[in-house]
């Protein structure tokens, strides 16, 4: 089928209809990797880091020990979702950030990990640590939080992200500030408020959040913000997800090169999360990994963005839409100038999605394969849809059946029962 043209996808923005976008700067990864600010290096370093405070981890949360302090997702085969989204060929798999240690989301990569570089580097700072510090070290961390609790660590959200950074924050013993905007689900501040963190609510969107946080952050010389829509920490962490999956695939069995492709779909909100995602995936598959990402209808903050070439400049509200949506984590009217540069040659194309859809793919999940996912995750299966409906026909049927699919799944763990059952009822 042919693909439309940009102006017809920003038609359909305007419109707040269900599109498809392929993006026409896309590159060849060799030729785009030289422009980007990160390379393989920065991810090393970050998944290094990681490895250092795994005895920490696993210290303040004993839920990790199996693991060895690496907080990391399964990935699931979904052969019954396969058929209920039409694909006769390839595989179909959930990667479940959903379940993610902590968190319950993907922010526990991106979220954690600015929390604990932030930590390394106060520690440093202050002796508790030195280069070269041995594992023992690290856990012993875990006894100076009176040191920490001279700190605050503040952060803008509207919802997942805030979880990350304030319980690992609140567990170190720094004070916890969340900012949250009026999307964010009040079973969530109230998780928050449990572990000790103190959640500022607004009556505003994203962007109100993230700039208050940061203003109150900046007047004080002992608080620390995390920025979602700049964060070079949050997306390095992020990023550690690709070589990560490359090993899980190998142990499935699944092999990706060019005559094995694999496609991925990922939710977008600000863009931190899902541009980490992709620049690892990059680097660990090159071109041999296709990346979309999908939006609701009325906060396609990263597609108006990136379409228009306008990046960050530009909202959703220049188009006349809302940013209003039942996908809280996805609720954000203007994209990371920081990660829409960098996705600018890497993406592939984007979905957006209209929230009643939200549910059903929620419950078609839990009917076929027997998991739970926030409805933010579940914005994702559009582009299942839309990749059969426009990208299909690009591709001859044998290279179709050796194709790997991965939907990611981004939150949804720590959803209190009477909430899941809501959500199951719609």
């Amino acid at each position: 089928m042919n693909k439309k043209s940009t102006e017809t996808v920003l038609a359909d923005v305007r419109a707040a209809r269900e599109t498809f976008w392929v993006n026409p700067d896309v590159l060849p990864y060799e030729k785009a990797e030289p422009g980007l600010k990160f390379h393989k290096a920065d991810i090393e370093d970050a998944r290094a880091r990681l490895e250092r405070f795994a005895p920490l981890i696993m210290k303040h949360f004993p839920e990790t020990e199996e693991a060895k302090g690496i907080i990391e997702s399964p990935l699931k085969e979904t052969p019954e979702l396969k058929k209920v989204y039409g694909f006769p060929e390839g595989r179909l798999f959930l990667k479940c950030d959903s379940h993610l240690a902590i968190a319950g989301s993907v922010k526990a990569r991106g979220g954690i990990y600015e929390v604990l570089k932030h930590t390394e580097e106060l520690a440093l700072e202050a002796g508790l640590l030195k280069e070269n510090s041995t594992p023992e070290e690290y856990a012993a961390l875990a006894d100076h939080r009176d040191f920490f609790a001279q700190y605050k660590v503040q952060v803008g959200s509207t919802g997942n992200l805030g979880m990350s950074i304030g319980i690992m924050s609140a567990a170190i013993g720094y004070q916890a500030f969340v900012h949250m905007s009026a999307d964010a689900k009040e079973w969530k501040k109230k998780l928050l408020r449990s572990k000790g963190v103190t959640v500022i609510e607004y009556a505003d969107d994203y962007s109100k959040a993230v700039e208050e946080g940061r203003a109150q952050s900046d007047a004080d010389p002992m608080s620390y913000f995390v920025d979602d829509e700049s964060s070079s920490a949050l997306y390095l962490g992020y990023a550690v997800a690709g070589e990560r999956l490359k090993k899980q695939l190998t142990d499935q069995g699944v092999t990706v090169d060019a005559a094995h492709k694999l496609v991925v779909y990922i939710p977008c909100g600000v863009g931190g999360a899902p541009g980490g995602i992709t620049f690892g995936l990059k680097e660990a598959f090159g071109d041999n990994v296709i990346v979309y990402f999908v939006e609701p209808v009325q906060a396609p903050c990263m597609l108006v963005g990136l379409a228009s070439g306008e990046l960050d400049k530009v909202s959703v509200k220049d188009f006349g839409l809302t940013g209003l949506t039942d996908a809280d984590g996805l609720a954000v009217g203007r994209c990371s100038k920081l990660v829409a540069k960098e996705m600018t040659h890497l993406l592939a194309g984007e979905s957006t999605v209209d929230d009643s859809k939200l549910y059903k793919n929620m419950q078609q999940l839990y009917k076929a394969e027997g998991i739970i996912i926030e409805p933010s995750s579940c914005a994702t299966f559009q582009g299942l849809i839309d990749w059969n409906e426009y990208c299909k026909d690009d591709f001859s049927a044998e290279e179709r059946a050796n194709m790997t699919h991965i939907v990611w799944a981004t939150g949804g763990r720590l959803m209190p029962k009477e909430i899941v059952e809501e959500y199951l009822s719609k």
